[in-house]
């Protein structure tokens, strides 16, 4: 049951190789904009968005304060910063750019060290640029393969024209609150 005062505070790490486009997704969803200039994250970069969701089944309406963490793609630094960076996350949008297909399979990598962290938590696989369709370098039953032995969902995303990103957030979201509610 839900109060119409009540406030969910939850931490999403968003994942994945350098340049799969993380920091232009947050943009894209915070700020609603879109640069296609690469700047490499450096450490974390946290960012925080207030969003309600209705649970009418619940009896009303959630706050939810979210803290978004965008995590440098840099191998070298995931082990050594895991704990600081992963602990306590309770969401994880893994990251993979559409014309790389090598950033499908390092996801695994990724959420490994997450879960050593965190143990499972809900995850959303997003391959980013999707607006690139002339560049795919994976199918999507590759992309359905992969997110399906995680029992995960996945989602064809686009910083730049903003397809699904919204929707990748809410999902990730909603998935965190109601587990945080069963």
């Amino acid at each position: 049951m839900f109060e119409s005062s009540d406030t969910m505070k939850m931490k999403i790490c968003l994942v994945g190789e350098g340049a799969v486009g993380k920091t232009s997704l947050i943009r894209k969803y915070v700020l609603d904009e879109f640069d296609d200039r690469y700047i490499s994250t450096l450490g974390a970069k946290i960012t925080k968005k207030e969003l309600m969701f209705e649970y009418p089944d619940n009896g009303g309406e959630l706050r939810i304060d979210m803290t978004i963490w965008d995590i440098m793609g840099e191998k070298g630094f995931r082990e050594l910063l895991k704990e600081a960076y992963f602990h306590g996350a309770q969401g994880v949008l893994a990251v993979c750019d559409v014309t790389r297909k090598n950033t499908l399979p390092e996801l695994e990598s990724w959420i490994a060290a997450i879960e050593t962290v965190t143990g499972k938590i809900p995850i959303r696989f997003l391959a980013n640029k999707a607006d690139l369709k002339d560049q795919l370098t994976f199918t999507e039953s590759e992309l359905r393969e992969m997110s399906a032995k995680y029992q995960s969902a996945y989602l064809f995303t686009s910083a730049k024209t903003g397809d699904n990103v919204d929707k990748a957030f809410i999902e990730i979201a909603d998935a965190i609150a109601k587990r945080k509610v069963a």
